[in-house]
């Protein structure tokens, strides 16, 4: 029988795991999968990638992996379009279960614990690393000088209502102030 392929860079047979001893990995995409894993996510850039941990027997025939993400991305700002650059740094933490209960009904509540997966005849780092980035990323990246500004929109001949309108304890500082000064006179 002819051995099937591996469907992701160090991915990892789980029939060839040592039961007794964590088994490492490492993995550093290559400029040129960098660039293209850039281009995939939307980013401007991707630099400093790296994936690295263990894969572990756990209660019997399930697997536990834990590995730690670093990564420099840089993204538009979502205000300007300037570039922005974030460092990630996290950790990761996936279980693997042989008995994994599938839900099939058409509505179900995500469980607290999001990280477990079916038990399958691969664990795949790489499409975990992959995973775990699209996590990590900040969902609205803004640049120092980004400011949003104030934006004011009313009927003609209406007075506007300012942000400062709509916090009810903003005047009680000016207020004890006056009565501070009224009560020493």
């Amino acid at each position: 029988m002819a051995q099937q392929p591996s469907p992701s860079p160090g991915a990892l047979r789980v029939a060839e795991l040592n039961q007794n001893s964590p088994t490492a990995f490492a993995l550093r995409p290559d400029a040129e999968a960098l660039r293209s894993l850039a281009t995939e996510l939307e980013l401007l850039g991707l630099r400093k990638l790296s994936f690295a941990g263990e894969v572990a027997a756990a209660d019997g025939t399930d697997w536990i992996l834990t590995g730690h993400l670093g990564a420099t991305v840089v993204q538009p700002c979502g205000i300007t379009l300037e570039p922005v650059t974030t460092r990630i740094e996290t950790p990761v933490e996936r279980h693997y279960l042989a008995d994994y209960d599938h839900v099939t009904a058409p509505e179900i509540e995500m469980p607290e614990d999001d990280s477990t997966e079916p038990l399958g005849r691969w664990i795949e780092p790489h499409a975990v690393m992959i995973e775990a980035l699209v996590l990590a990323l900040p969902l609205y990246p803004r640049s120092e000088e980004a400011d949003l500004g104030e934006q004011v929109f009313t009927e003609p001949g209406v007075t506007p209502m300012r942000d400062d309108d709509a916090k009810p304890f903003a005047g009680l500082a000016d207020l004890k102030a006056q009565m501070t000064k009224s009560s020493k006179d």
